[in-house]
C-alpha cells in the first residue's frame, strides 16, 4: 500500500485518523500511535491506538507547553527519538509508567510553516531508530502534514456551509388548519456535503403555497444563493406561481451569480379545491388522490432560474380535494446513476402508492429511506408532502 498515495486521497481529518491507526501504525511496526492536533493554546488527541487511559488524559487537552511530550515536540517543532524507558524519563520524569511505553518517537507537523500536530509511535520493548527509521518518520511527517492540514480545512469549511444552510432553511413549518404536512431534508453524505436544496410551506388568506427548489452546485455559494431564492418566493408568495418564479428569475439574472437553480411552487386554493403549478426546470410533483391513486404531473416545462433574463413560466391548475396530496422533492430522491429517470419516477409513484394510508410522516420517513444512495448518497434530498385533510378529519 502505498501510504502517500492513501494520505493524497483523504479528505476529512477521521479519515486522516483511520489511516495513522492501522496503515501507518502497521507500516512502522508500532504498539501505539497517537495523533494530536493544536487547537488554540492547548493539544487536542484526534486518534490513538495502543495507548493506556492514563496516558491519554495526560496528553489531551493540555496546554502548549514543554511539560510534555508531545507538546515539546509542537512547540520546539523538533523530532524526539526515545530509545529506551530512561530514556523517556530522563527527558519527561514518570513517562514510561504513565504510557507503560520503553521507547517512542514523535514527529512534529508542519504545514506551511506553522504548527498543525504531531504524531507519536510507541513501543513496548526498547527500540534503536536508526537513520533508516527517522529517515521515514520525517518523510511520513510531511505527507502527513499536509493531509492533515488541508483536511482540517475541509472540515472547517464544511462546519461552516452546514451551519450556514441549517440557518437558511425554515426551523419549523407552520401549522396551517386543514393540512397535514411533512417535511425532510437529507445532506448528502459523502463528498462535499453542502448543496442548495431547500423547501418551504407559508400560509396564505386562502390556502398556503409550497414550494422546493435545488441550487446548482455544492458549496457556501450554492447554500448562500438557495437563502436568496427562498427569501424571494417567500417574499412573492401569494401571487400567480408563473409570476413568483419569474420575479425569482429576475433576482438570479440580476445577480449573476453564475449559478443555476431549478424551483418548483404550488399555490394550494383550500376553498376551490385546487392547486396551480409551476415549474422552472423541476423533476415533477406526484398527486395522491382521495383513492390512493398517485399521478405524475406533467407541470409544463419552464427555463431554469437564471439562466433567461425574460423567461417565461406557465401554470397548470389541478384539482385537489380533500384527502389528497402532493409530494414535492429534490432530484436526489431519484436520480440514480445508470438509471432512467422515468424508471425511477415510476418507482417513486409505485411507493407513494403503496404507502397512502400512512401519516404523513411515515410516508416521509419511508420514501427517504428508499431513496437512492440512502447511507452514502452523493447528493442533497429534500421533500415536503401536504395533504389536505378529509372533511370528517
Amino acid at each position: 500500500m502505498q501510504l502517500a498515495t492513501v494520505l493524497s486521497e483523504a479528505v476529512e481529518v477521521q479519515d486522516i485518523v483511520k489511516i495513522v491507526c492501522s496503515p501507518v501504525m502497521s507500516a512502522f511496526d508500532a504498539e501505539g500511535i497517537a495523533l494530536l492536533t493544536v487547537d488554540g493554546a492547548r493539544l487536542r488527541l484526534l486518534g490513538h491506538r495502543g495507548l493506556t487511559e492514563e496516558a491519554t488524559r495526560m496528553i489531551d487537552g493540555r496546554l502548549v507547553d514543554t511539560t510534555t511530550p508531545a507538546a515539546r515536540c509542537i512547540l520546539e517543532q523538533e523530532a524526539l527519538f526515545f530509545s529506551s524507558p530512561q530514556e523517556m524519563d530522563h527527558a519527561f520524569a514518570g513517562w514510561s509508567d504513565r504510557s507503560r511505553l520503553s521507547a517512542f518517537a514523535l514527529m512534529p507537523l508542519t504545514a506551511l510553516g506553522r504548527p498543525v500536530g504531531c504524531v507519536a509511535f510507541g513501543y513496548r520493548e526498547p527500540h534503536r531508530f536508526g537513520s533508516g527509521y527517522r529517515t521515514l518518520f520525517t518523510s511520513l511527517s510531511g505527507l502527513l502534514a499536509q493531509a492533515l492540514d488541508r483536511a482540517q480545512l475541509y472540515d472547517t469549511q464544511h462546519q461552516l456551509a452546514r451551519r450556514l444552510q441549517d440557518l437558511l432553511l425554515p426551523t419549523a413549518l407552520p401549522e396551517i388548519p386543514g393540512l397535514q404536512v411533512a417535511a425532510r431534508y437529507r445532506p448528502a453524505t459523502r463528498g462535499v456535503e453542502i448543496g442548495g436544496d431547500f423547501y418551504d410551506l407559508i400560509r396564505l388568506d386562502s390556502g398556503c403555497a409550497a414550494a422546493i427548489g435545488d441550487v446548482q452546485g455544492h458549496n457556501v455559494t450554492a447554500a448562500a444563493l438557495m437563502g436568496q431564492v427562498r427569501t424571494a418566493v417567500h417574499a412573492t408568495a401569494g401571487a400567480r406561481p408563473d409570476e413568483v418564479l419569474t420575479r425569482a428569475n429576475k433576482l438570479l439574472t440580476d445577480l449573476d451569480a453564475g449559478l443555476f437553480t431549478s424551483c418548483l411552487y404550488a399555490h394550494v386554493d383550500f376553498a376551490a379545491h385546487r392547486a396551480v403549478l409551476a415549474t422552472a426546470g423541476h423533476p415533477p410533483p406526484l398527486l395522491l388522490d382521495p383513492e390512493g391513486q398517485v399521478t405524475i404531473l406533467d407541470v409544463p416545462p419552464g427555463p431554469l432560474l437564471g439562466i433567461e433574463p425574460g423567461a417565461l413560466y406557465t401554470p397548470m391548475e389541478i384539482p385537489l380535494p380533500p384527502g389528497s396530496a402532493l409530494l414535492l422533492y429534490t432530484d436526489g430522491l431519484v436520480e440514480t446513476p445508470g438509471t432512467d429517470i422515468d424508471v425511477s419516477l415510476a418507482e417513486l409513484a409505485d411507493h407513494l402508492q403503496r404507502a397512502a394510508g400512512s401519516p404523513p410522516d411515515a410516508i416521509a420517513d419511508g420514501l427517504l429511506g428508499q431513496a437512492p444512495g440512502s447511507t452514502a448518497g452523493t447528493d442533497d434530498v429534500a421533500l415536503i408532502l401536504i395533504r389536505r385533510e378529509d372533511d370528517h378529519h
